[in-house]
């Protein structure tokens, strides 16, 4: 690779790093917040309503399976109410952030209805008001695979991503594409794919460390 484009390499590492921890933070906290809900307003839980229930499904399974490319073009004009613009950095966070609330609820919806039922009556007999068995029960026991969730949810992130700088969102994906295949450079190609695999790896052992440490405390 020409040494003239280690700098914009770096900038370009940057961006994917803002994108992917922004959209981390944000999507993966409200993604909590709403497989919590789909979880707890099951028919025959915690605080069951068919109503709830049905409506936070309907609206997971509408967004989820949207690729992203797509999800992209048809939320325009909520982006540009929300971020000013369509094209750029932050409107392509901003659509990161709403897909991967989605896409994240569903993994801890799922790997909350995992949770054995027992351990759930035995703290509703002993009078544990709902917020205190979530918090006391529920997600310490499904901490191990929400930890994986949430690994496999930054691999998904870093996908998003990429296709944001196919678009010219910035980024790693725009970086080897503006450099790399335009130019008929695949060198450049090769390192951003390494320097992907890289970071893929480290957050996936990062992960299992972490999934293993829940699961003997």
């Amino acid at each position: 690779m020409r040494p003239d484009l280690v700098p914009l390499l770096w900038e370009a590492f940057g961006q994917t790093m803002f994108m992917v921890l922004i959209t981390l933070a944000v999507g993966g906290f409200l993604g909590l917040l709403l497989g919590l809900g789909l979880y707890l307003s099951r028919p025959g839980n915690l605080l069951a309503s068919r109503g709830v229930f049905a409506v936070l499904n309907v609206a997971v399974n509408v967004v989820r399976p949207v690729p992203f490319l797509i999800f992209l073009v048809a939320i325009g004009p909520l982006t540009r109410a929300f971020v000013g613009t369509t094209i750029g950095m932050e409107a392509f966070t901003f659509a990161m952030c709403i897909m991967a609330t989605f896409v994240f609820a569903r993994l801890v919806e799922q790997n909350l209805v995992s949770i054995d039922p027992g351990v759930i009556e035995a703290a509703r007999a002993m009078g544990a008001s709902p917020l205190r068995i979530v918090r006391t029960v529920v997600v310490p026991e499904a901490l191990s695979p929400l930890v994986l969730g949430y690994t496999f949810l930054f691999v998904g992130v870093l996908d998003m991503s990429a296709i944001a700088g196919y678009l010219g969102g910035g980024g790693l994906g725009d970086f080897a594409i503006v450099y790399g295949y335009r130019q008929y450079d695949w060198a450049v190609t090769a390192i951003v794919v390494v320097i992907i695999i890289v970071i893929v790896q480290l957050v996936q052992w990062l992960g299992n460390s972490l999934a293993r440490r829940a699961l003997r405390r």
